[in-house]
């Protein structure tokens, strides 16, 4: 069953503005570790961090609380698997959100797909029950 969904786009040359203004501030307040690494290592540095801030606002969206409710930035973190597939970790006050609207006997599956068409960044989140049992 769908528990959430969400859904941003992130305009790359706004988080590039971002990235040249605020720098490191930027990063470390919004982006894990792994995160930055990751984007450093990209040819395209800004469209790499405008997709993980919409996934982060997608996220966000789909758990049902926006970032005004309480949600930092960092509970919310995109990891690559080998095959290059986005994936959605939540920590913190995210993972409580998350853990609340999961239905009892199951557990919850997160989807993130991640693209970009300069100067655009797009990001959709579904979030999944699946039944422990399955």
């Amino acid at each position: 069953m769908i528990l959430g969904i969400g859904t941003d786009l992130a305009n790359i040359d706004r988080i590039a503005g971002t990235l040249d203004r605020f720098g490191d501030r930027f990063r470390n307040r919004v982006f894990t570790e792994i995160e930055q690494s990751k984007a450093e290592r990209r040819k395209d540095v800004a469209g790499t961090y405008a997709k993980r801030w919409a996934a982060k606002e997608a996220c966000s969206k789909a758990l049902g609380t926006g970032l005004a409710m309480g949600i930092s930035w960092k509970d919310m973190s995109v990891t690559n698997l080998r095959s290059g597939q986005p994936t959605m970790h939540v920590t913190g006050w995210a993972k409580e959100q998350l853990n609340k609207m999961t239905p009892a006997g199951h557990r919850a599956v997160i989807h993130v797909t991640l693209t970009d068409d300069y100067p655009w960044a797009q990001a959709f989140v579904l979030i999944e029950a699946v039944p422990i049992d399955a």
